[in-house]
């Protein structure tokens, strides 16, 4: 299977156990992928969790079932994986802005979300400048902290991290320390488990070590290495995104699972010339 049929097939997955108590692990399986890997695909593409695909999901299908048949709400409650009527009715509240009782009714408007179908653009309507890197295994220096997956908490507590190291003057001491085979600060995820992702803020050390800084090794590879033109953090996650939804689809080349590498630069991040880079190993 290609690239894009296997994301395919574990969404399907999804969609036919929807009524199971479901874990990340079992669905990245289907792909073929660690279960680190296909929530970042999947975020990547969807602008939200796996977890929350399969909330809104229910919810939907909830909605539909309240409007369309006299089954009771506890009892819907619970086949949508709800513990009490209370939670159901938060949840459904908070999701379509109105109570089950009111939706039973018809009153109000519902939201809903179809079904997923993941689609690419194997042309790509703008070019984007790509170059091909080979690297021996390199060591970077930094700080890490591990950071929950659940309900998009990475996405919303690491460019606080961001923040706070820039205040204290610890991306200073990080830029001191550069002296390895890529220039610039270093953001880059490293798998935990399917809940929790080790996320370090570092740089590429000669040295290899130091007394103020944790050390992580990364592998030999080869690199595909994108420009990234424009302001933090919009820039960087459109470029992710096309390399997603365009570039590994069509390129030939797939994902080793190893960590992939956001570059920064010194220059204020809000530049609208801002330029960084994005690092994606590959075989």
């Amino acid at each position: 299977m290609t690239w894009v049929q296997s994301l395919q097939v574990a969404i399907d997955y999804m969609e036919d156990h929807l009524l199971e108590e479901l874990s990340v692990e079992s669905i990245a399986k289907e792909a073929n992928f660690s279960s680190f890997h296909f929530q970042r695909v999947f975020s990547v593409l969807t602008d939200m969790s796996v977890g929350e695909y399969l909330r809104r999901r229910r919810l939907t299908l909830a909605a539909h079932e309240l409007t369309r048949e006299n089954t009771k709400v506890i009892d819907i409650a619970y086949k949508y994986g709800y513990e009490t009527p209370e939670a159901f009715s938060k949840a459904f509240r908070k999701h379509h802005g109105i109570s089950p009782t009111k939706a039973r009714a018809y009153k109000g408007k519902l939201t809903s979300y179809n079904r997923l179908v993941i689609q690419v653009s194997l042309k790509g309507a703008e070019p984007m400048n790509v170059k091909m890197v080979e690297k021996e295994a390199f060591d970077v220096v930094g700080v890490n902290e591990t950071f929950s997956l659940e309900n998009g908490e990475n996405f919303k507590e690491i460019p606080k991290r961001w923040d706070r190291l820039i205040n204290e003057g610890t991306t200073d001491q990080l830029f001191a320390l550069n002296d390895g085979p890529i220039a610039g600060l270093l953001g880059l995820c490293v798998g935990k488990n399917e809940k929790s992702v080790e996320y370090w803020i570092g740089t590429a050390s000669g040295a290899g070590r130091s007394d103020s800084f944790n050390h992580i090794q990364i592998p030999a590879s080869t690199w595909a290495v994108f420009e990234v033109h424009g302001p933090m953090p919009g820039a960087m996650q459109a470029v992710w995104k096309k390399i997603y939804s365009e570039w590994l689809p069509s390129s030939g080349y797939e994902h080793t699972g190893t960590p992939e590498l956001e570059v920064y630069s010194k220059d204020d991040p809000y530049r609208e010339d801002l330029y960084s880079e994005i690092w994606v190993p590959v075989k």
